[in-house]
């Protein structure tokens, strides 16, 4: 059993700093990583080679007394903090209350509760409802599966790019094929895919770009064959792309008159991630249904489908639901945690973070040809690396940054289709000077490359 000499509390508690003890991994971390390649299947990966036993604010500190500076949020999870008081107390009192009764045997309070806020928050003021599942990947499915219903139409819509889950049909709707489709086959049929705006490669007005996509949609499809288009606001595991202005309205423009449904999937930029509490917003859309999951509940699993309420309707009782979906403790968190991004200044933070990364990788990028691009919304950043010559993709370079990166101490995530994109997810409750010391390792991995 891996044991550390002083276990620390999680949360705010926490000591704010990076602290590296030990080389990464450590000699504990080295153990269960030894535990994890005899017991866990080959195809679980992880970033960094660390055990984790406390995280909180901007840090994560494993069992050999590392404290790594935390630039990803477990995959813009754990937004609020890890650990959030709040959400610390309400799981607790749920839990002394009941685990599971199914939501679909003997419903309660809180599944309802984390209906009203959802319809409360995301955008648009037309009546909605909201339907609860446990990963995002099960909301993609269902968003879907409601559309279909309420169209009587098939087909799907998604974008290059795009990433929408693991599950069947999401492998379908995910544009990469490594490591997410290969080999995986075969897959949900009645799924298309149109181009997406992509200004740092296609150099392309939003209008143009939409146009080009309309076009691709109406030839190989039709609008008449097409229940819904589904599509990222900014796109995640694609490389955090950010549409050209007027791409999303005019898509939108597009299926509110050909009776398509327009599917959002906000599940890695909902929830004040990106300066907004939804991306939606930041482009001035409103989607008639919108997937969320992620942020939502501080870090316990739980997912959602919100939507127009005659479309949530179509589905026929007993259609829609799962043994797990809307878990108690899950929905216990999840109040605790909209109530965290609506009351603590969590849209506000993040964009104080965006301001922050933005000016430090755009200085980076002044003084070096290989940082591409910069991009993104609040505290949703991401550097594209590129051959400094040809404009190229350079995934081997954005690898070794990040490999150096957490050696160093900083946990951060690449993506991209083309591999060549580290993305900056950092918890809205990190402090200023965790991430300027984060971009100076940042910085000073891409000089040694």
């Amino acid at each position: 059993m891996i044991t550390v000499a002083t276990m620390p509390l999680g949360g705010p508690s926490l000591p704010q700093e990076r602290r590296l003890v030990t080389a990464i991994p450590g000699p504990r971390s080295q153990e269960l990583l030894d535990r994890k390649a005899s017991a866990v299947a080959a195809g679980v990966g992880h970033t960094a080679p660390v055990h984790a036993v406390a995280a909180g604010g901007g840090v994560i500190v494993d069992a050999d007394g590392n404290s790594l500076i935390d630039l990803g949020s477990g995959i813009a999870v754990t937004s609020i903090g890890n650990a959030h008081p709040k959400v610390v107390a309400a799981v607790q009192e749920q839990v002394a209350q009941f685990t599971h009764t199914c939501f679909m045997v003997a419903p309660y309070e809180s599944y309802v509760g984390v209906a009203e806020a959802l319809n409360r928050v995301t955008p648009g003021d037309h009546g909605k409802k909201s339907a609860l599942f446990n990963s995002g990947a099960e909301a993609v499915e269902n968003a879907v599966k409601i559309a279909r219903k309420f169209t009587g139409k098939q087909a799907v819509v998604a974008f290059d790019h795009g990433y929408h889950g693991r599950t069947n049909l999401t492998m379908a709707l995910t544009a990469k094929s490594m490591p997410y489709k290969s080999g995986f086959g075969p897959f949900a049929s009645e799924v298309y895919r149109a181009p997406l705006s992509y200004p740092y490669r296609d150099g392309l007005s939003g209008a143009d770009a939409a146009k080009k996509a309309i076009s691709v949609i109406e030839k190989q499809v039709g609008a008449d064959n097409l229940a819904a288009v589904i599509i990222e606001p900014i796109q995640g595991e694609g490389g955090f792309i950010v549409p050209a202005d007027g791409f999303l309205p005019a898509l939108v423009e597009w299926c509110r008159a050909n009776g398509v449904v327009f599917i959002a999937d906000e599940i890695q930029t909902g929830f004040a991630r990106t300066g907004e509490m939804f991306a939606s917003d930041v482009f001035g859309i409103v989607p008639d249904l919108i997937t969320t999951a992620k942020g939502i509940a501080g870090g316990m699993p739980l997912a959602a489908v919100t939507g127009r309420a005659e479309i949530m309707d179509a589905s026929h009782a007993g259609g829609l639901g799962g043994t797990y979906g809307g878990n108690p403790v899950a929905c216990a968190a999840a109040l605790a945690a909209i109530d965290v991004f609506e009351n603590e200044g969590m849209v506000e933070r993040a964009r104080e973070i965006g301001v922050l990364l933005k000016g430090r990788l755009e200085a980076l990028q002044a003084s070096d040809a290989r940082v591409g691009d910069v991009r993104g919304h609040g505290a949703m950043i991401a550097a594209e690396f590129v051959d400094a010559e040809t404009g190229e993709p350079d995934a081997a370079l954005t690898a070794a940054v990040a490999k150096a990166c957490i050696a160093e101490g900083v946990i951060v995530l690449t993506c991209g289709t083309y591999g060549n994109v580290i993305r900056f997810l950092p918890p809205l409750s990190t402090t200023d000077d965790l991430l300027n010391e984060g971009l100076d390792v940042v910085a000073a991995a891409l000089a040694a490359h």
